[in-house]
């Protein structure tokens, strides 16, 4: 007998109220016990974040309280809680699947009442190191904010009511966003995130600088006026209000708090409601006949391709970076953070035009593990490859494909840093170097892929290796680059020796030099590696496949 096949007076009294969290707590806790009873790995993974959380969180816990009685507490305190907050309502977006005990969708068939289930599904979001981490936080934040017996009351309220909002927030929106997040483009929105966290960290380390120079906290104090009124921060600045005597401030404050919770948790029960009764029809397309779609041939851009094998590898490469996920995020991330990088620092005023080089090295990288992006589909690849000269045909289009991407936009990153720092005579010989460098991680990229392929999943948003593979990634990367470094160290050493020899006049002369060293050692890389690839293509299908 199934559920829906049960009596009513047996089936819905086991769903009500109070009785549902302690089903979904278990239920919560039996899988993860079961989860983790899958694969050591999954165990140590899981036992290694439990161990930095609590650290973080002590590490958090003892600077708050040492922080007891400081003038600017208060300002961190909400700032930082607001700082939590944004990754509470992002991280669903990026990591669907991070919580998969708590996906609504699955609970869609069950006789469940929206209202007792968000109890229950709140209650069970409770147990994670997320929620352990955000405790930690209101703690440390009342106890460095709370003076006297009123803000130790508020504290009181304020420590749960953060907990909760925080949970509530992440909750309302994974639930209102779960059909999107599960289907294709959800995973597509889901890969990059990689890009959000790059770009989030450059500005994240730009600001800390800034902030250095401005002096301290006191030149975010205007700022945390304003977070300090909203939700969850403004439940910790009525601590702070309490303890300095302003009560009707603080009821405010904490009121506000009450008030989110409320809403967060009204808009998680009509998400839900639409969830468990509107159809999906995320699934229903209309079959649209191949031909006459736009791409079905070579159309555009792409009839500037040279004919023949070259332009299908070509056009099939550059398809792979507008339409796989992972492909996509590595190719976004790599060109923000190649510009992100030498603009901020030169912004600053602290950086050099050689920075630029970052761009080439960040883009160079794509070169790696060629084969890998194709996954299981390799093996219609390794079906028209018979002989060396087919697998040189097939690197050399794979690599010129990622020059038509990095090339022009190497020399944007490069004029534009020269330009930001009015430093123009070291422009040739930076774009110099740039080009020396993409050749020689185009060599050794093409290498790697040959000699050390490794599968990448399709699902999860940061899984990029399969397990078992994660040496082979290693060695891949890590130690193409080193070979890189080392290929491009003539060009390297001609700068150095240009700069120390006082001949900066000269330095024009390694755009040629750059150019046409980045050009053979690449060639060199793709005829290297083409017999390699033709006698190893059992071993390359077998290792990118197993994704």
């Amino acid at each position: 007998m199934t559920v829906l096949d049960a009596p009513a007076d047996t089936a819905v009294p086991a769903v009500r109220g109070q009785r549902l969290v302690p089903v979904l707590v278990g239920l919560k806790l039996t899988l993860l016990r079961n989860g983790l009873r899958l694969s050591s790995g999954r165990r140590a993974a899981y036992v290694a974040s439990l161990v930095v959380t609590l650290l973080l969180a002590a590490v958090q816990a003892i600077g708050l309280v040492a922080l007891r009685g400081h003038p600017q507490a208060g300002t961190l305190v909400v700032l930082l809680t607001a700082v939590v907050a944004v990754g509470w309502a992002v991280m669903p977006l990026f990591f669907p699947s991070g919580d998969e005990t708590l996906d609504p969708s699955r609970l869609v068939m069950l006789p469940l009442r929206p209202r007792p289930l968000i109890g229950a599904l709140l209650a069970a979001s409770l147990i994670g190191i997320g929620p352990l981490f955000t405790l930690t936080l209101a703690l440390g934040s009342v106890i460095a904010l709370a003076h006297g017996a009123a803000a130790v009351a508020f504290g009181v309220i304020a420590v749960p009511l953060t907990l909760l909002v925080c949970v509530a927030l992440a909750r309302s929106v994974a639930t209102a966003n779960i059909r999107l997040l599960t289907s294709r483009r959800g995973r597509d929105l889901a890969v990059l995130s990689g890009l959000v966290i790059a770009v989030g960290i450059q500005f994240v380390n730009f600001g800390v600088q800034r902030l250095g120079r401005a002096g301290g906290m006191s030149s975010l104090e205007p700022v945390a006026d304003v977070v300090r009124w909203l939700p969850p921060a403004s439940a910790l600045g009525a601590v702070g209000s309490a303890s300095e005597g302003s009560y009707g401030a603080a009821l405010g404050q904490l009121l506000l708090s009450v008030l989110a919770l409320g809403g967060l948790v009204w808009l998680w029960e009509r998400s839900l409601v639409k969830l468990m009764t509107a159809p999906d029809g995320s699934t229903v397309a209309a079959a649209e006949p191949s031909a006459g779609r736009p791409g079905a041939d070579r159309s555009g851009l792409f009839s500037l391709l040279p004919e023949g094998r070259t332009a299908t590898v070509m056009q099939r490469s550059l398809r792979y970076v507008v339409r796989d996920p992972k492909t996509k995020a590595a190719w976004v991330t790599a060109l923000a953070v190649g510009l992100i990088v030498p603009v901020l620092n030169a912004v600053q005023g602290s950086g050099s035009v050689y920075f630029a080089c970052f761009a080439a090295g960040m883009l160079g990288m794509q070169m790696y593990n060629q084969f890998g992006q194709d996954t299981s589909a390799f093996w219609m690849v390794a079906l028209s490859v018979s002989s060396t000269r087919d697998a040189y045909v097939e690197l050399r289009a794979r690599a010129l494909a990622l020059l038509l991407i990095t090339l022009p936009y190497t020399v944007l990153v490069t004029v534009v840093t020269a330009a930001l720092l009015g430093d123009w005579a070291a422009l040739p010989g930076v774009m110099g170097l740039s080009f020396a460098l993409l050749g020689a991680m185009l060599a050794t990229g093409a290498v790697a892929s040959a000699l050390f392929p490794y599968s990448i999943p399709q699902d999860g948003a940061f899984k990029n290796v399969v397990p078992g593979q994660a040496g082979l990634a290693w060695i891949s990367i890590l130690g193409g680059m080193v070979a890189a470094a080392v290929l491009s160290g003539p060009v390297i050493g001609l700068a150095v020796w240009l700069h120390v020899a006082d001949h900066q006049n000269l330095l024009w002369l390694l755009l040629p030099v750059g150019a046409v060293y980045g050009t053979f050692t690449g060639w060199l890389g793709v005829r290297l590696a083409a017999p390699r690839t033709a006698d190893r293509l059992p071993e390359i299908l077998a290792a990118v496949s197993k994704g």
